[in-house]
């Protein structure tokens, strides 16, 4: 099998999302399973290289220059399936599963199963997402495609499959959902109170501070200018109270440093690196506008703030987490820009924390849900 992606960077999110899911099926499911990445132009050698590191055996191939052009990877694709003969692709993300639809049938593949990581059409509509215009008038029906033309589905959410019903008028039972998951290296360590002191002193943050976190990108859907009124409201409160931002430069972070030198702080670490800083914090930061895009996804950052311990401020309607927190109160629902009260994270709830996610977002969690996909597929 192939597991096709296409025009994704190497990162800390495809390490766990594609990388670790290759390694993780091929140790616990026998899976015979082989990545296929065609990748920008722009540093090649040095993407290709941090990708085999991971996957010494990955075929990874370069895009042509310009994003239009993507369909001349169709006859690539083709000449790989004639060389190494996979009967299955899995194929990430929308333009992906429309390559591998385009080469079933007149290759070795026989079935296609789509990776649906989100809404694609609802994104590129909703934010500006920088693509061709050719590619934002077609990819309706590439979307459409990918959903009702592929033989399997994974989606993150049960949201995204009520979408691709209402939207797409999917009416099949060919699916299955895996949310995006922890990396395989994730250990389910309770820190102690010691070990929090300790992390904070040296970020410069005090024992007896509540610490909200952020971490993440500052794409569009992150929604930064609802983010900077909830947060300014909570630093006027107190001079204990803190945010960290484990994100890059963004005008409203950038806004709050100024007006909050001494309880906000920037920081853009390594992936590994991440959850021993939110070790630090108290709570962790998804708030989000109303958006198609935000209904139904999956944020990678809210099994992040879980595995540190921390608790988690969410917004309404975002993918399944909302309903989740409030079934299994591991945080705050809100709705608009009002913050509700913060408290600090004590051991015993951490360690729940820890305990949620080690039983919902790992890969040994899923295990059954990719024995059901590969069972599928194979």
């Amino acid at each position: 099998m192939f597991y096709l992606t296409y025009a994704e960077p190497p990162s800390g999110v495809y390490y766990s999302q594609v990388t670790d899911v290759i390694k993780f099926l091929r140790s616990q499911c026998n899976a015979n399973l082989r990545l296929v990445a065609f990748i920008s132009l722009h540093d090649f050698s040095g993407k290709k290289k941090l990708i085999k590191q991971q996957l010494p055996d990955a075929i990874i191939l370069p895009m042509l220059p310009k994003a239009p052009y993507w369909k001349f990877s169709n006859f690539v694709l083709w000449i790989l399936c004639l060389i190494y003969r996979p009967k299955t692709i899995v194929a990430r993300n929308v333009i992906a599963a429309n390559m591998a639809i385009n080469v079933r049938g007149i290759s070795s593949v026989k079935k296609v199963c789509f990776d649906g990581r989100g809404a694609m059409e609802a994104e590129w509509n909703e934010y500006e997402v920088t693509v061709p215009e050719s590619w934002k008038k077609a990819i309706s029906t590439m979307e459409d495609k990918a959903v009702n033309k592929s033989d399997f589905r994974i989606a993150v959410t049960e949201k995204l499959i009520q979408h691709w019903q209402s939207r797409y008028h999917y009416n099949g039972s060919n699916h299955v959902v895996i949310p995006c998951t922890l990396n395989s290296s994730f250990k389910a360590t309770i820190p102690t109170n010691d070990d929090i002191i300790k992390v904070r002193s040296s970020i410069g943050i005090n024992a007896d501070d509540i610490v909200l976190a952020y971490s993440g990108s500052t794409s569009g859907w992150q929604s930064f200018s609802i983010l900077y009124t909830f947060l300014s409201s909570f630093l006027k409160e107190s001079d204990k109270h803190k945010v960290i931002f484990l994100a890059q430069e963004e005008d409203n972070i950038t806004k709050l440093l100024n007006e909050f030198p001494q309880q906000v702080q920037r920081k853009w670490v390594n992936h590994q690196e991440v959850t021993a800083i939110l070790t630090a914090c108290d709570t962790g930061i998804l708030i989000r506008e109303q958006s198609v895009t935000n209904q139904v996804a999956s944020p990678t950052k809210f099994a992040e703030y879980l595995s540190a311990g921390l608790t988690v401020i969410i917004s309404d309607n975002l993918g399944d987490y909302s309903d989740f927190v409030r079934k299994n109160n591991c945080g705050t629902v809100v709705n608009g820009d009002a913050y509700p009260k913060i408290v600090k994270t004590d051991i015993e709830t951490r360690a729940r924390m820890i305990s949620l996610v080690k039983n919902n977002w790992t890969k040994e969690a899923q295990l059954n849900n990719y024995k059901k996909l590969l069972s599928a597929i194979q």
